[in-house]
Order: C-alpha cells, then structure tokens, then sequence
C-alpha cells in the first residue's frame, strides 16, 4: 500500500537519491550534474515557502517517488498557474506510484484556489510521463522540438495543461500565490 504525504527533512536523503538518478539516466530532466542534500533542501524549502505542496509516496517506510507544485512564472498574473514535477524510482515506474503522486498534487492544488497546472516534459518519447499526465486529465498542448541537449543528442519538449477549479471558466476566488512583477 502506497502513502502519498508532506514531505519532510528527514526525506531530502531519499528525495536526492531518486532525484540524482533521474538526472543521470533520464531525460525529464534537463539538469546534467545531480545536486547534492544542501541543494534539494534549499529548492524544497522554497517552494514550502510559497506555500505549495512537496509530496513523497512511501511503501513500509520507504520513499518511492516525489510529486511537488512550483510557480510556472514569477509574473504576478501567473499566480494562479503551477507546474508540476514527479519523480519516482527507477524499480517503481508503471506502478501507480506517481499517479497516486500526482492525483494528491492536484487535489492540494485545488485546494489553495490554482486554476491551472502545467507539466514540461522532457524527451517527447517520454511515454511513461506523457502516459501519466494524460490519464490524470492533461492535455497535450504542443512539443517544442530540439530545446535541450542531453546525453548527446537534442531533445524536445512536450507541453500539458490540466485545469483546476474549473480553469479560465470564471473568475478567481483565492488569492493565488504571491509573486512579484519581476
């Protein structure tokens, strides 16, 4: 049985770990040279800071995969927009683990008033992302070829888009995040 919950210091170990292998092996993300703890912690602390979600899954004790919810753009009329990013282990993959990760980051996405939530996904042959994202009510938007290169070769991006709370259908009643006009 999978437990999706808020993340806490004591996870910044098993986050690094599941993070610094997507890195190394995978393309959903662009980043080339794994952070270490001190740097995972400061990101996540960021986004605690706003307010947003930073979940894990656990099975037995065990942190499987991590789902969290950071600002699409700094621009204060982007503040009812997040982006979402989940990764989960390499053995875990298909196993729901990041469907169940990223069921509970809508749902508290929901919750705070966002309207709309995006995901830019690395490598357009990404299926398992594309997959998951798809079969929790994204639509895909469009693929922007040829954006990063990792592991020798070019690789696209490919852009979703879920709305929440009933999207751009009428107006705001929360706040949204705090951001500046930078």
């Amino acid at each position: 049985m999978v437990t999706v919950r808020a993340s806490t210091d004591a996870d910044i170990p098993e986050i690094t770990a599941i993070y610094a292998w997507n890195v190394l092996n995978g393309l959903g993300t662009f980043e080339e040279d794994p952070p270490g703890e001190d740097e995972v912690a400061r990101r996540r602390a960021t986004f605690l800071d706003r307010g947003l979600p930073y979940l894990v899954a656990e099975q037995d004790g065990v942190v499987l995969g991590y789902a969290y919810a950071g600002p699409f753009r700094l621009r204060a009329a982007y503040r009812y927009t997040v982006e979402d990013s989940v990764y989960v282990s390499p053995d875990v993959v298909g196993k729901g683990v990041g469907k169940a990760l990223l069921g509970a980051l809508i749902g508290e996405c929901e919750a705070l008033g966002l309207r709309q939530m995006c995901a830019v996904i690395g490598d357009s042959g990404n299926k398992a992302s594309i997959g998951l994202h798809a079969a929790m009510g994204f639509e895909k938007q469009g693929v922007f070829p040829a954006m990063g290169h990792k592991f020798g070769r070019w690789v696209d991006l490919v852009w979703m888009q879920r709305p929440l709370n009933g999207g751009g259908e009428r107006q705001p009643d929360a706040p949204g995040l705090g951001l500046s006009g930078v």
